[in-house]
């Protein structure tokens, strides 16, 4: 089986390695593959994974040998499944192998949003500390999260490990899902997506993005939270209106905002999130850890095997 890996930089920038790939057939691994280059490099693919390299129905339509298609994510929106399943192209995903890393990101943006660690760790470093008046200082309001209300949109595998977090931390949380409406836990109450932004002091994006829930997060839904509220997205950029939380953060209408994802990813340089205030950015980097993309290339490797042995797990089209 000729197999190719069209960007898999992300994935493995040298701390991990592809011998277990590479034993199941002829395996090229491309760090990056541009648009223009796509058809190229993936001319001779019976077996393709690819990441965030986009393969539209133009692109399908010139790979004649192609049978297979692997995501090197959990989400798979970058490949035309549609078209894929038309040709008789097997689609599989990598679901559930970042859960856990999420999960932390979650709570570092919102430990760095209440405590504003790396401000008052750059100000002891600048020697303010050493030359304080008093044994102690601090710049902004520290926020103690025990008692808060934690309110969670989504109830996949992530958002079930972000409320057993909230409820250890002794937060009281809230769920708005589809798939479990008027429910309780110990701790849990499951509630409309409204009272999530009217009474929660954080809001936690874990839902798809579905032609409905984009701009989840738009000027009437910000309006409604409170003025001391931090929104927590983790989840996909596409889900904020990212004009609308920006003018929400800069008049004060919430108190902060953790992103670790945009709409365009690099995002633009004119992206009003960039320079609003109280708003942490991290690179789309809660998937990361080594954990996690360990975990990840395993059941890559383990998705193609199967393929190969004409058992296929993990199909999404």
């Amino acid at each position: 089986m000729n197999i190719v890996v069209l960007d898999g930089y992300t994935l493995n920038s040298g701390d991990l390695h592809w011998n277990e790939l590479q034993t199941l057939g002829n395996c090229t691994i491309y760090d990056r593959t541009l648009p223009d280059e796509i058809v190229d490099h993936a001319k001779n693919a019976e077996i393709l994974l690819t990441n965030k390299t986009v393969l539209a129905q133009n692109i399908l339509e010139q790979l004649p040998q192609l049978k297979y298609i692997g995501v090197l994510a959990t989400g798979y929106n970058v490949v035309d499944v549609v078209t894929a399943k038309k040709l008789g192209i097997i689609v599989t995903n990598v679901p559930a192998y970042s859960t856990m890393s999420v999960a932390q990101l979650v709570f570092a943006l919102l430990f760095e949003l209440t405590h504003h660690i790396g401000h008052h760790s750059d100000e002891v470093k600048k020697g303010r500390w050493s030359t304080c008046n008093d044994f102690s200082f601090w710049d902004f309001p520290l926020v103690e999260l025990s008692g808060k209300k934690f309110g969670i949109i989504g109830y996949g595998n992530i958002g079930k490990a972000v409320a057993r977090i909230a409820v250890a931390l002794g937060m009281d949380v809230h769920v708005s899902t589809r798939s479990q409406q008027n429910q309780s836990d110990d701790h849990i109450s499951f509630v409309h997506s409204e009272t999530v932004f009217k009474t929660c002091d954080v809001v936690s994006l874990h839902c798809a993005l579905t032609d409905e829930t984009k701009f989840l997060i738009n000027a009437r839904t910000l309006s409604l939270m409170k003025q001391s509220a931090f929104l927590i997205n983790t989840g996909r950029g596409p889900l904020v209106d990212e004009q609308a939380l920006a003018k929400a953060l800069n008049s004060g209408m919430i108190a902060g905002a953790g992103l670790d994802v945009l709409s365009t990813e690099p995002p633009l340089i004119h992206n009003p999130l960039l320079t609003a205030k109280n708003c942490i950015i991290t690179p789309h980097i809660a998937w990361a850890t080594l954990a996690a993309r360990t975990r990840l290339m395993n059941t890559v490797v383990e998705n193609v095997r199967c393929f190969i042995n004409n058992k296929p797990i993990n199909i999404v089209s």
